[in-house]
């Protein structure tokens, strides 16, 4: 089983790098290697975390506030709000979190198609004001904290309407990412949910396969990637629902 969870961890290192939505390889890999829903999600979220804060660093240049909201705000934001969602997840029983799996891949998985193929908003055209940002940006990071998938997607979108280029607000969510998911992380390496074997060999093939994408990122047709992505998630979803884990 650790071939599996090295080789999703290898395909989610590349497709996050290339289009976002690892954790929809990383949750059922994980789950099938024997894991509870509630320890694949935690065990997942830890692995995954090194190539979030390489992705932040690597775009720092990029990274900016919302007019009067600086970075500093979001930055405490994100952190709170995925403290308040890592949380909520370690004191959500096991058998609750699997009854609500299949929801939340759904969500994600429709958070990730709408943020894939809708119309992009133009740079600088500002739809919601620094407040509206800021509260979004604190309840994505609550979500964050407690899933995960779909996260990007929808703090490019709140970004983008707060006024942002792609450019920037795409830099500026890998970094908010890797924030919101440091709280959670804390929270979950004393979980006895984590299975840390597991998470190592999950964690070496993600950073491998970041390398990869990085490499590939000019390479492959990102439509085609997230088309594949998004069938896989509904894939997930109707086994999910036919056959709850």
């Amino acid at each position: 089983m650790l071939v599996l969870v090295l080789v999703a961890g290898l395909w989610a290192g590349l497709q996050n790098t290339l289009a976002g939505g690892g954790s929809f390889i990383t949750l059922p890999a994980l789950i099938v290697s024997g894991m509870s829903p509630l320890a694949a999600n935690i065990t997942s979220t830890v692995a995954l975390f090194p190539g979030q804060v390489a992705s932040g660093l690597a775009g720092r240049s990029l990274v900016t506030g919302v007019g009067r909201l600086t970075f500093r705000w979001l930055f405490a934001l994100s952190l709170a709000g995925g403290a308040v969602g890592g949380v909520l997840l370690l004191n959500t029983p096991p058998t609750v979190f699997a009854r609500l799996v299949p929801w939340l891949v759904l969500f994600a998985t429709t958070v990730f198609a709408w943020g894939s193929f809708r119309r992009k908003p133009l740079a600088g055209s500002a739809h919601i004001g620094p407040k509206a940002a800021g509260l979004a940006q604190f309840l994505i990071g609550i979500y964050g904290g407690y899933f995960g998938g779909g996260i990007g997607f929808l703090m490019l979108a709140a970004l983008t309407l707060a006024g942002l280029s792609t450019r920037n607000a795409g830099a500026t969510k890998n970094a908010l990412a890797s924030v919101m998911n440091a709280a959670a992380v804390v929270l979950f390496v004393f979980s006895p949910q984590v299975h840390w074997v597991q998470a190592g060999v999950l964690g070496a093939g993600a950073i491998a396969g970041g390398l990869a994408g990085a490499w590939a990122l000019k390479r492959v047709n990102e439509r085609v990637l997230r088309v594949a992505i998004v069938c896989i998630g509904v894939v997930l979803t109707i086994g999910l629902f036919l056959r709850p884990i």
